[in-house]
């Protein structure tokens, strides 16, 4: 069992102390590079800013920096604890911020409780940051220093603790109205507390159509009324013309209780006096306002959410901040406007009604309720998706309303901040535009992938159906394929083609394709019939005979199996030896490895073959230099083992035939990734800078090395390529994940509207 005093003690003081730290974003490792980052160079950037202070955005840190600003006085759980005692908790802030979008952070604690002087210490900040996000800031005072501070400032301003906890609130309410078929204008809501989270959650959902006279707003005192003569500003809007004095008397019909005060206030009593269907958001932190488990023993229709991850539906402003605050930085928005938050409810809400990615489903154990109904209104928090859906409606609502400095273009917005989710994310996004741009009017690539049973194969190829840019054909057994999708949540599947190459007529022209690569002279009829019915085998002929434009398969099954009917029946290129190449992405850089699955021992002239193969490979997926490194155990001809010489040979050949890129070998794999190595150690070596395609001289270093490096080091993989076909035919490992089933479809049409 956890003891999260001691573990959190340590994992606070270990060195390096705290959670956050500095990096550098530029060279300095030289006087040059000195010179450029301090004096004299650093006088350009600054008297280009002097002129305008706009370019301050341009030249330093600021577009993409954010201060988290706080006066220690409303710290979740631990109340007035000043700015000192605020500053774990500020930096774990910065940690989310980072984390979840890539905002760099200054976690400023001010030790002031007179707002004055805080809303003066904040804004001459403005210099620095593109934005400042406010933290537990006690009420009334955190909306009198958000309002002055946005008069003031002319970047986005945000109150997370009032507007974050909204927001998504907001995103879950809608998707409950959606579920029990309710109008938000005929609803009676109560919201107890009212303090800065309950009262922007009463006020953003004004903004989503909810009158005032619909809300009875609750405090310790009781309810919030105009007999009330201790109301501040903030809570006289929602002052009703009311006898009624405690919650217990205004709970009574309500369709939604939405609680952002103490636990157990709502009592089983009160539940039981809701409506039909009714709305309870118990959102107090760390016992909500009633027991998730209780409040559905009291009444089995309740739709219920709270603050808490233990629980389904967790309304939690990770979901918010981080990709609210990219989308404003981006387009630099002066302000974080109602128009911008709206966009981040609906964003937010919609995306709950997509099916869930396997990456979220395997870190929870009750994965089989993530589909959109009383039990997921919202998604999880650590759902990747969050980004491209949130900051880019964030963005464009900031165009819309006037309040963004920059215009972009929404589509190509959305490719630049894929990368944050992982390298290869961006270079897929690219693929497919390339696809859909080589497509001729009206056509997409058609990719068949085998072994549909398997409900990997299932979701990537419904993901990759939705998005429409490919049409996908599925071999499998279609009853089997709706169990399994009703097993794990997965909706409907009816749009999907399906081949269940166990009953489809095989026709004759397939028949006679098979004979003419298989020797059948000992086979029946039937027997030739049966083995074309293998998933593999029939994907082959469909291939072969132009019924679609690529293969994807190996899921599920020996990557030998896979390949065997590849082999037999697809023509091959000039050469006739094939190589399995792997794209890595390491460090932002795209590099080439072959050959990772086909060829054990190559020969010279196979590695030639390999070579060319894989730099054609390389040509589709890059506008990289590309400088091939021919690898060994040793470096130009220091020596004399044949291992060697069958390098330095293909060397030699490679390099006569003149193909248009830097090669060299044979050559160590430090030095062909290591200039300044080079520079030291082989002085006479033409590579101009570091190896991208690396050609390695047996399958038994190709394989580790590429499996040694996706596993212990930040290295994104894609494949393998099968290079050295006329036509795409990928084989996977047979463990691939869905989004590597997806990436290697993408690859696949790319390769075939190449082709085209």
């Amino acid at each position: 069992m956890i003891d999260y005093e001691k573990d959190s003690l340590d994992y606070h003081q270990n060195t390096p102390k705290g959670k956050i730290g500095i990096k550098l974003t530029k060279p300095l490792n030289s006087q040059e590079d000195l010179s450029l980052a301090y004096s004299p160079g650093v006088a350009g950037p600054c008297r280009k800013i002097s002129e305008n202070i706009d370019k301050s955005f341009q030249y330093t840190n600021r577009s993409n920096l954010v201060a988290v600003v706080s006066s220690g006085s409303a710290v979740l759980g631990l109340g007035n604890i000043g700015a000192y005692a605020s500053k774990p908790v500020m930096e774990g802030k910065a940690m989310l911020f980072k984390k979840f979008s890539d905002i760099d952070v200054f976690d400023l604690e001010v030790d002031s409780l007179n707002v004055e002087h805080f809303i003066s210490v904040v804004s001459s900040l403005e210099p620095t940051f593109g934005g400042i996000n406010l933290e537990d800031i006690k009420a009334p005072d955190c909306f009198y220093i958000e309002e002055e501070l946005r008069k003031k400032m002319s970047i986005p301003v945000f109150h997370d603790d009032q507007h974050g906890t909204a927001i998504i609130m907001a995103a879950a309410f809608l998707n409950a109205l959606e579920l029990t078929n309710r109008k938000i204008t005929s609803l009676k809501v109560v919201i107890n507390g009212a303090g800065a989270a309950a009262i922007a959650c009463a006020n953003i959902l004004l903004e989503l159509g909810l009158r005032l006279d619909q809300i009875f707003l609750c405090d310790s005192k009781g309810v919030v009324s105009t007999n009330r003569k201790d109301l501040n500003t903030y809570k006289q809007k929602f002052a009703r013309q009311t006898s009624f004095e405690a919650l217990k008397d205004v709970i009574e019909g309500a369709d939604a209780f939405i609680g952002v005060s103490v636990a157990d206030v709502l009592s089983p009593e009160m539940l039981k006096s809701m409506n039909n269907n009714p709305i309870v958001f118990a959102l107090a932190n760390p016992n909500p306002e009633i027991d998730p488990d209780l409040a559905k023993r009291t009444r089995s229709d309740v739709i219920i959410a709270t603050g808490r991850s233990d629980y389904a539906n967790q309304v939690n402003n990770v979901l918010g901040f981080p990709y609210i605050f990219r989308g404003a930085l981006d387009v630099r928005a002066t302000c974080i406007n109602e128009e911008m938050k709206l966009a981040a409810v609906k964003a937010i809400a919609d995306l709950a009604k997509d099916d869930v990615p396997d990456e979220v489903l395997s870190i929870y154990k009750d994965n089989k309720t993530f589909i959109f109904g009383k039990d997921y209104l919202i998604p999880k928090p650590v759902d990747q998706r969050v980004l491209l859906k949130v900051a880019p409606a964030v963005a464009k609502a900031a165009m819309d309303s006037g309040v963004a400095r920059l215009k972009i273009d929404i589509d190509n917005y959305i490719e630049s901040i894929e990368k944050l989710l992982g390298p290869l994310r961006q270079t897929i996004r690219s693929l497919r535009k390339e696809t859909k741009k080589n497509n001729k009017k009206n056509t997409r690539p058609k990719i068949v992938i085998t072994n549909g049973n398997n409900i990997r194969v299932l979701k990537a190829a419904k993901q990759v159906s939705k998005h429409g840019e490919v049409d996908i054909l599925i071999l499998g057994n279609k009853d089997k394929m709706k169990l399994s999708a009703q097993n794990v949540g997965l909706s409907n599947i009816d749009h999907l083609q399906i081949i269940d190459t166990r009953t489809v007529e095989i026709k004759e022209e397939y028949q006679k394709s098979f004979k003419e690569n298989i020797d059948t002279t000992n086979l029946s009829e039937l027997e030739v019939i049966n083995r074309m019915r293998d998933e593999n085998t029939y994907a082959s002929l469909m291939l072969k005979l132009k019924e679609v434009d690529g293969v994807v398969s190996g899921v599920g099954i020996p990557y030998a199996q896979a390949v065997r009917p590849i082999l037999h029946h697809i023509a091959r290129g000039e050469k006739s030896t094939l190589a399995g190449v792997y794209i890595l992405v390491i460090n932002g850089k795209m590099m080439f490895f072959s050959d990772c699955t086909m060829n054990i021992n190559p020969d010279t002239d196979k590695l030639v073959e390999i070579a060319e193969s894989t730099i054609k490979v390389a040509k589709q997926y890059t506008k990289d230099q590309l400088r091939l490194a021919m690898l060994s155990f040793a470096s130009f001809s220091s020596n004399s083992h044949e291992d060697c010489k069958k390098v330095s040979r293909a060397t030699k050949i490679l390099q006569n035939k003149k193909l248009g890129i830097e090669i060299v070998g044979e050559i160590q794999a430090d030095a062909a990734i290591n200039q300044q190595l080079r520079k030291e150690e082989f002085p006479d070596c033409k590579l101009t800078g570091n190896a991208n395609i690396l050609i390695f001289p047996d399958l038994s270093s190709a394989n580790i090395s590429y499996k040694l490096l996706s596993n212990i080091a930040e290295t994104a993989v894609a494949g393998p390529i099968l290079a050295g076909l006329k036509n795409p035919a990928n084989v996977l490992q047979r463990w691939a994940s869905v989004d590597e089933i997806t990436n290697m479809i993408y690859m696949s049409a790319h390769q075939a509207s190449k082709s085209n």
